[in-house]
């Protein structure tokens, strides 16, 4: 007798399956979603953990940690929405380009209303660290700003970065808690290991972007020493230059402090 052959079951599918992924998309595509991923949520994450981690291995308490952490985070959110509107142009020439503003998700109508609102909280929390510090903190951010508009494709990128680190440590040594808040000037040594911090730290963040960069002409300081080194020679050189800076920094910290 001949084997039985079975009927093969049609494959189950599960009805709630595209239901659930119609909700993803439809999250992913929500305002607040896009205007987080506008803001340049990792490096804003890294840079206001930084900063605050410093404020906490200075000695500052609790709620000084957290009010700097708060500051830096609205101010990078400000500095991304502001980098993804001017750049919306040329992000839009490669579709998709992974940016909410240049794919058309977010109205840059809606982004430069989240920037004005983000400038409006961002003045309060700034001063709330310290006159001195907060003007300091916000001065920064205006030079990030200008950054974005000037200098980005010249072989002087790297100065809007190496100003703006650099007011880090003043920022950090000024701050306190409450407008009348008043510290102590930063050590000079700190100043100069912050400011080429953000030189390495502008290295690595042009880093993915080189080819786009090549191909639209721009010609920032990093694509011009890849050029001559090679993507992965400039990205070894980046990475030991910004973790000796960051050691000297432990050094300094620990042997002089952060405030004179």
């Amino acid at each position: 007798m001949s084997p039985t052959l079975r009927q093969r079951q049609p494959d189950t599918v599960d009805p709630g399956q595209p239901r659930r992924a119609e909700r993803r998309r439809t999250l992913a595509h929500t305002t607040p979603v896009l205007l987080l991923r506008a803001a340049h949520p990792r490096q804003a994450a890294l840079t206001a953990t930084g900063l605050a981690v410093a404020a906490a291995i200075s000695g500052r308490p609790g709620r000084e940690v957290l009010l700097v952490l708060a500051t830096v985070l609205v101010g990078q959110a400000v500095l991304g929405w502001h980098n993804d509107l001017v750049d919306r142009d040329r992000d839009a020439r490669r579709l998709p380009s992974g940016k909410p503003i240049a794919d058309g998700y977010l109205e840059p109508g809606t982004a430069w209303f989240a920037l004005t609102c983000g400038v409006l909280l961002l003045i309060p929390l700034a001063v709330m660290n310290g006159i001195t510090a907060g003007c300091l903190y916000l001065a920064s951010v205006a030079v990030g700003l200008v950054g974005n508009v000037a200098l980005r494709g010249t072989l002087l990128s790297w100065l809007p970065w190496a100003v703006s680190f650099g007011l880090y440590p003043a920022f950090l040594s000024y701050g306190g808690w409450g407008g009348q808040a008043v510290g102590d000037a930063p050590q000079p040594a700190m100043v100069a290991l912050a400011a080429a911090l953000g030189v390495g730290v502008h290295v690595l963040c042009a880093l993915p972007g080189l080819v786009a960069d090549h191909e639209d002409g721009v010609r920032h300081l990093p694509l011009r020493i890849a050029l001559k080194t090679g993507a992965t020679k400039l990205l070894v050189l980046a990475v030991a230059w910004t973790v000796l800076v960051v050691v000297g920094m432990l050094v300094v910290g620990n042997s002089v402090g952060l405030g004179r």
